[in-house]
Formats: structure tokens, C-alpha cells, sequence
């Protein structure tokens, strides 16, 4: 039960991060967010790891979290992209579906199939893709919207990797694999603005956005903190599924602040995919 609470915890504070990041990628663009995002994360998590005593991981652990967390943070950045280019409350559900089945299927492979509901969450997610591409046209557009959700789909692929990294890397520890995936995710992105000879400051007159980089490094701190808990005590597949459930507080938050409207094809959708990951978690 704790492992689950604690997935559920990690959805949470994730889905309240992907929001926050993606009120700032609107602002700053999506490689400024994910960049100062990380910055905060590592600012909390060094010296977490330094007073825990925890002893420091093999090589192998090292670099397992670190290759997580660079595809984490390509699908982060990939992710905000989609959130500043389009509707937040879309693009978190979709990135999610993949999010999910990945670790269910290396979850099967490494602890044995999950139960036959899970093969049902498989169509309720096909499902899902096909209603949330629907436009007001109808079907005759699906598929030059569904190329809209190549974004997402791509986010939900670097985070599915993600999760099934960052569990084997963690199994014995907590804060410094932690810490060698945020590193190398803060690094990928380092690089990347500086080959593009990007500044890495903040846009003048954006200082303001200061207090949601902050809870945006923390939130999302937090969500992989309470992931690895919750492996600890549980299968790689319902962990990973539970923590997938944070497009739910994406959803939330949007409608709440920002007011978004979905079509009834739309929110139709948006429950099919949240069905199809709690369908993977049993």
C-alpha cells in the first residue's frame, strides 16, 4: 500500500511540475525552463545526498541514472515544446500513454506478465490517441492532427526510458542516483544551448517567473524522489504506471488557472487514457 501511495504522490508532484513548466516554457522557451528547472533540482538534491550518508553507488548505477536522465530531460524539453506550442491538457495525457507502456512491457519481461487487465488498458490507450487527435472536422483530419501529437509521443518515450533506468539504478539508494541523473540531464541541456549559441539567461522581464522555476524544480524533484520510493516496494510496472497518472494534475490545474476547453470527444479522450494507465497498473 505505501508503494502506492507513493506513486500516486509522485503523479501529483509531477503533474503540478509539467504545469509550472509549462507556464515558464511560455515565457522563457523550453530549454531556459528545463535548464533552470534542473539548476533548482540540483541545488536541493546535492546537499540531500551529502547529509543522508548514503553511500555513494557503483559505476554502473552512475551510469545507468545518468543515460536516464538525459533521455528524461529530452523528454522534458520535448514536452514543454509541445505545452507551449498547444494545449497543456493534451499533450500530458498523450505523453503519458507511452510514459506507461514501456515499463509495463520491460516490467513483464523482467517480473512476469501483469494481469489481463492490462491488455485492456492497451486498447483503452489506442482509444485515447484517436479521440484526443479529433478536431472539430471530425475524422477527415485525424491524421494531420495526429502529427501534432509526435511531441508528445516522442516526451513519452524519453520518460518511459527514464523510469525503467532510474529504477534499476536506484534499487540500493536513493539521493545520489538521483543526483548523477540530474546532472546529465542538466548537462545535455547546457550543451545544447551553448552548440547553439543560446543564451542561458532569462529573458528581460521575465525575472518575475522566478517563484515558478523554484516550484518547478522542487515539484519535480520531488515526483522522482517519491518514484524511486515507491520502486523500492514494488513492481517497476505499477510504480511506473501510478507515477504516469500526472497528466491528472496537469488537466486540473489548467482548467483551474488557465481555463482551457476541451471538446466532448476531447475530455472523452483524456479519461480513456487515465483508464488505460490505472487498467496497466493491475
Amino acid at each position: 500500500m505505501s508503494s502506492i501511495v507513493l506513486g500516486l504522490f509522485s503523479a501529483f508532484s509531477w503533474g503540478a511540475a509539467d504545469f509550472t513548466g509549462g507556464l515558464v516554457s511560455r515565457k522563457t522557451g523550453a530549454f531556459r525552463a528545463a535548464l533552470w528547472g534542473e539548476t533548482v533540482g540540483l541545488l536541493l538534491l546535492v546537499p540531500a545526498a551529502l547529509a543522508s550518508g548514503e553511500r555513494v553507488p557503483e559505476t554502473s548505477s552512475w551510469l545507468q541514472a545518468g543515460l536516464a536522465g538525459a533521455l528524461g530531460t529530452l523528454g522534458l524539453v520535448l514536452l514543454y515544446h509541445a505545452m507551449a506550442r498547444g494545449t497543456m491538457s493534451i499533450a500530458a495525457p498523450v505523453s503519458a500513454l507511452m510514459t506507461a507502456i514501456l515499463p509495463v512491457v520491460a516490467g513483464s519481461l523482467s517480473e512476469g506478465f501483469p494481469g489481463p487487465l492490462a491488455f485492456v488498458g492497451f486498447g483503452f490507450a489506442l482509444l485515447a490517441v484517436w479521440l484526443v487527435s479529433q478536431s472539430e472536422d471530425g475524422v477527415k483530419d485525424v491524421l494531420a492532427h495526429l502529427s501534432s501529437l509526435r511531441l508528445p509521443l516522442l516526451a513519452g518515450v524519453g520518460f518511459g526510458c527514464y523510469f525503467i533506468l532510474i529504477h534499476s539504478a536506484a534499487r540500493h539508494s536513493t539521493w545520489w542516483p538521483m543526483v548523477a541523473s540530474r546532472a546529465a540531464g542538466w548537462m545535455l541541456i547546457a550543451i545544447f544551448m551553448i552548440s547553439r549559441r543560446e543564451s542561458m539567461r532569462l529573458p528581460t522581464g521575465t525575472m518575475s517567473i522566478w517563484p515558478i522555476i523554484v516550484m518547478n524544480g522542487i515539484l519535480d524533484a520531488g515526483g522522482n524522489i517519491f518514484y524511486i520510493l515507491a520502486g523500492h516496494g514494488g513492481r517497476l510496472d505499477v510504480s511506473a504506471v501510478l507515477g504516469s497518472l500526472y497528466p491528472g494534475a496537469t488537466v486540473l490545474l489548467a482548467w483551474l488557472i488557465l481555463k482551457e476547453r476541451l471538446r466532448r470527444t476531447q475530455w472523452i479522450g483524456i479519461w480513456a487514457a487515465l483508464a488505460a494507465i490505472l487498467l496497466l497498473a493491475f
